[in-house]
């Protein structure tokens, strides 16, 4: 994987920045920018997660593909998150039954890889830490920020200490309920929304065997597809795996519908019944770990001036059914990086330059996250929808120039979502026209199917 190389300036030239915010996204964006040279302070309003353990139930495993990798390559870190990763080749649906389909992810050896949010965060601040240029400040919560006089005030958690700090260029990542954006919100005709799904998540985990095996295949990620909701498992190196159960807030089968043990006990036994014999601790797993909600933010402008930028969720929140939060918020800090290698100290232009770049594309992948979400749940247990994939994977490799899989483009390549969801949008309207000549995998091969894709695909060139 190629990606703009990190170079330092001469350090005497380069200003000191500060970045609020030491999650996944914060922790990468200071190794960027302190091997551009810059003297880096980066604040974090929780204690640091490595002198204690992750929140239990919010451990959600991460879905780390070719965006995210690309912009671990460029700071020289892809081998340190390769010895924390499984990759995952497929998708192993269940039915109700227990019976099981699969769909690969894309060409062979093409695979998603299983990450550790928390231990994904913890090699990056450990990685971060060791840097000299950075210095890492925890339990500092911002109370106030000014972005007009580039000043801020914090409070130390623990003891309760206010400081009040000047800046000269600020970096929010802050996360989807970000204090940084908030103060901007606060600004001139500022635009701002957020939308909740009706859906919220629950975590539960699936118990390794006696010996730590993987009790299920362990380089795929399994999902159980039942309509108006869905429950996914993804590997763990000790052997477990990760589960998140997707589920209505209210209605028959829902978080509201679900109030004692032996109801969750008997739900489960009913549609995942393959999956409780993994599962000692479901009951009281599932009463003790909390109900995230699941929301999509959306604002602009991503800057202020050229004295305040926010990337990652606290600019672009979604939903994590295509598995490209991260990945987006790693690929904000690439693309900033190549923007500041073209335009050097050119500040005004950069920050106005990527907000431009990556709102488009910030927009289609939270529209490209509820579309996923909504074919996982309702359409990856239904043969006609695997045959249609299937069939996809045939045009692909006849007319590899003309057709590449909307999963493929978003997943394996750095093709701008914007134009991968518009690719898609009409890939979608070729295989409905396509699909009604074809009722089996054979039927490819017929003549007159064949001079239907030859004639779509000559339209496409």
């Amino acid at each position: 994987m190629s990606s703009q190389p990190v170079s330092a300036p001469d350090s005497a030239t380069a200003e000191p920045l500060t970045i609020m915010g030491a999650g996944l996204v914060g922790s990468l964006l200071s190794l960027f920018l302190a091997r551009r040279g810059h003297q880096v302070d980066v604040y974090e309003r929780r204690a640091d997660m490595r002198r204690g353990g992750a929140v239990e139930g919010r451990s959600i495993n991460l879905a780390l593909s070719d965006r995210g990798w690309r912009a671990l390559e460029a700071v020289g870190i892809g081998d340190e998150i390769r010895q924390v990763a499984i990759p995952m080749y497929r998708r192993v649906m269940h039915d109700v039954h227990g019976n099981l389909s699969f769909q690969p992810y894309g060409k062979d050896n093409q695979a998603i890889y299983s990450v550790s949010r928390a231990g994904l965060n913890r090699t990056l601040l450990t990685l971060a830490e060791a840097e000299p240029r950075i210095r890492l400040h925890f339990n500092q919560q911002l109370t106030s920020l000014d972005p007009r006089h580039r000043r801020l005030e914090l409070r130390d958690t623990v003891t309760g200490q206010e400081q009040e700090l000047a800046f000269r260029r600020l970096f929010g990542t802050d996360g989807a309920f970000s204090a940084v954006r908030s103060a901007l919100q606060k600004t001139e005709r500022y635009n701002y929304s957020q939308s909740y799904l009706d859906y919220g998540y629950k975590e539960l985990n699936i118990e390794p065997g006696p010996d730590g095996e993987w009790l299920l295949e362990k380089n795929a990620l399994h999902i159980w597809p039942r309509g108006q909701y869905m429950m996914i498992a993804l590997p763990n190196l000790d052997g477990s795996f990760n589960c998140t159960l997707f589920f209505p807030y209210e209605g028959k089968h829902s978080f509201a519908s679900l109030q004692t043990p032996a109801q969750v006990q008997a739900f489960f036994e009913e549609i995942f019944p393959d999956v409780v014999p993994l599962m000692p601790e479901l009951t009281d797993e599932y009463f003790r770990n909390p109900t995230g909600s699941l929301v999509t933010i959306r604002c602009f402008p991503w800057a202020f001036d050229d004295d305040v930028l926010l990337l990652g969720d606290a600019s672009h929140a979604i939903v994590p059914f295509y598995g490209q939060g991260m990945n987006a918020g790693f690929e904000d800090c690439t693309v900033l990086n190549e923007l500041m290698e073209q335009l050097g100290d050119d500040w005004p232009a950069i920050f106005s330059q990527f907000q431009q770049q990556r709102k488009p594309n910030a927009d289609a992948m939270a529209e490209l996250a509820v579309y996923n979400f909504e074919e996982m749940r309702d359409r990856v247990g239904d043969p006609r929808f695997l045959l249609q994939k299937k069939i996809e994977s045939k045009i692909s490799a006849q007319y590899p120039d003309q057709w590449t899989p909307l999963y493929s483009q978003v997943t394996f390549s750095h093709t701008p979502y914007a134009e991968a969801w518009q690719s898609g949008r009409e890939q979608e309207q070729i295989m409905s026209r396509l699909m009604s000549h074809i009722q089996t995998e054979t039927d490819y091969d017929r003549p007159e199917v064949q001079a239907l894709v030859a004639q779509e695909m000559a339209a496409r060139s």
